[in-house]
């Protein structure tokens, strides 16, 4: 099929309208993406994990890894003061033109991806602690080990993400719901964070479900288990190693189409270390 080039849109972008892009709220994933790494890492856990589970999630809406996966994105609404204090810890800035994570200088404090998933780990296998901190302790960690295997979660370009790196992308994908303001005549004027974090995955135009059966019965990638670290420094690597960002800020949906192999196996590979890291953390004790 013939795909004509877009013609290049943002020169009819108001300031106001460019403002909003830069500082629109670009979190891995999207929906899509993290409920996708919930339902996969669930159908891999030991039986004594999946009880471990439900016992935790238990009063829940959804009382599944994939029902709580979005939990800490959606505090931005929901407690607007709890996501200010815990929003640094969805991302990791590593030192520009490198891929060397240094804890003092990328996380202190362990206030980065890599801390969180570390520390959250730490309360959940944690006896204890009270019900209620490791019940969100394990939202955290589904939520976590989702966002440090987005690549532009880890990286090392003063561009906050890829969300300074604007893209005019002309698409049938219903934006989501806080962009929806910047879609006009079937163009979206996004950045290429948003671009990983929902058109990629989205482009396949699958619900959850088909979307996990259709993963789960492709050849599984390799995913050694390794630490947050070693993810968030293979994740770092992509960018570059993959090309991850595109020549022209005109974009269609070849990229998408290029891409969603590769966002599709760091959602596989994000589910398989959930899956071990909880069947790990709930082990019975010997």
């Amino acid at each position: 099929m013939d795909i004509t080039r877009p013609t290049f849109r943002f020169h009819t972008l108001s300031l106001a309208t460019l403002l909003l892009l830069i500082n629109a709220p670009s979190w891995a994933w999207g929906e899509l993406g993290h409920r996708l790494v919930g339902e996969l890492a669930q159908r891999r856990l030991t039986p004594e994990a999946n009880t471990r589970v439900q016992e935790l999630l238990r009063g829940e809406p959804v009382p599944t890894l994939a029902g709580v996966a979005m939990w800490a994105d959606e505090m931005r609404n929901a407690d607007p003061d709890r996501f200010k204090a815990t929003s640094r810890w969805h991302f990791v800035n590593i030192a520009e033109g490198d891929c060397h994570f240094v804890a003092a200088r990328d996380c202190p404090n362990g206030a980065c991806v890599i801390g969180a998933i570390e520390a959250q780990s730490n309360l959940l296998r944690d006896p204890a602690q009270p019900f209620e901190v490791r019940r969100d302790a394990l939202k955290f960690v589904v939520h976590f080990v989702g966002d440090v295997h987005q690549p532009l979660h880890s990286s090392n370009r003063p561009d906050h993400g890829a969300n300074d790196f604007q893209i005019s992308l002309p698409t049938d994908i219903p934006p989501e719901a806080y962009a929806r303001e910047r879609y006009k005549d079937g163009v979206m004027a996004t950045n290429l964070h948003s671009i990983w974090d929902y058109y990629i995955l989205a482009s396949a135009k699958l619900p959850l479900i088909p979307y996990a059966d259709r993963l789960a019965a492709a050849s599984q990638p390799r995913a050694p288990q390794s630490s947050p670290e070693a993810w968030a420094q293979e994740s770092c690597k992509l960018v570059d190693q993959r090309h991850l960002y595109p020549r022209s800020h005109e974009m269609d949906s070849r990229y998408l189409k290029k891409m969603r192999r590769l966002a599709q196996r760091r959602v596989e590979q994000a589910a398989i270390r959930l899956a071990r890291l909880l069947n790990e953390i709930f082990a019975p004790a010997r």
